[in-house]
């Protein structure tokens, strides 16, 4: 298989992961730690107002999300890349934190939340996930 296919694909299925471990973090979060009384997170109409209902506890869940997502993302992405695994990684960074970017824009929320979730959560996290999955451990010295 030619490097630049496996290459894509290892990025397809970095991104597919990585949302589906994001997802179900998403999913099981409300359940284990519980929103406020009348506050419901299902409505993507009301969610903008919900979030300033509740408490810092309930970001717990969203920002592990995220920053699991793109650890299990960029990781996935590194080990099945065929070069380039740091760079690959750092793309899936990249991918999350522009969704991250355009939640905050649509949605808000606390300042102090979107600023740990977007400087924490993504970049950070890709880079870690980039280690890990990584043959090659020194990021310089792929190819410079």
């Amino acid at each position: 298989m030619s490097p630049i296919v496996r290459n894509s694909l290892a990025v397809s299925a970095g991104l597919v992961i990585g949302s589906i471990v994001n997802m179900s973090i998403v999913t099981v979060g409300p359940m284990l730690i519980p929103p406020p009384e009348g506050v419901d997170l299902s409505d993507m109409d009301k969610l903008a107002g919900n979030l300033l209902l509740l408490k810092p506890a309930n970001f717990v869940p969203p920002w592990l999300a995220h920053a699991l997502g793109t650890l299990t993302g960029a990781f996935v992405a590194a080990k099945l890349a065929a070069s380039h695994q740091m760079k690959l990684a750092i793309v899936i960074g990249v991918m999350f934190l522009m969704g991250g970017i355009a939640m905050v824009a649509k949605i808000g929320g606390p300042i102090w939340f979107a600023a740990l979730d977007l400087i924490g959560a993504y970049l950070p996290m890709a880079y870690i996930g980039g280690r890990f999955g990584s043959t090659n451990k020194t990021p310089m010295a792929e190819g410079h």
